[in-house]
C-alpha cells in the first residue's frame, strides 16, 4: 500500500477558500456599487453577441453548400427490426 496522497483541487484548500470567499465578496461590492455602469454595457453586449452567436451556431452545416445531400444506408442488419 502506498502513502501517496491524492492531491485535493485549489480551490478545496484553505488558501482556495480564502480566495473563493474574496471573489465572491468583491464580485458583490463590485456589482453593487457599479450597477448603472452594468446595465449600461448590457445593450452593447446584445449587439456583439449577435455576430459571435453567428459564428459559433454555424458549425453544424458542415461546410457543405452546394453539395446534394447524401442518401443514408439502410441498417438492415440492426436487431430488432
Amino acid at each position: 500500500m502506498s502513502d501517496e496522497r491524492q492531491q485535493q483541487p485549489w480551490w478545496r484548500t484553505p488558501i482556495g477558500l480564502v480566495a473563493c470567499g474574496f471573489l465572491i465578496v468583491a464580485g458583490f461590492f463590485l456589482l453593487t456599487e457599479h450597477t448603472a455602469h452594468v446595465f449600461g454595457v448590457l445593450p452593447w453586449l446584445l449587439i456583439l453577441a449577435c455576430p459571435l452567436m453567428h459564428l459559433f451556431m454555424h458549425h453544424g452545416h458542415r461546410g457543405g453548400h452546394g453539395q446534394a445531400v447524401q442518401p443514408r444506408p439502410d441498417n438492415e442488419g440492426e436487431p430488432g427490426r
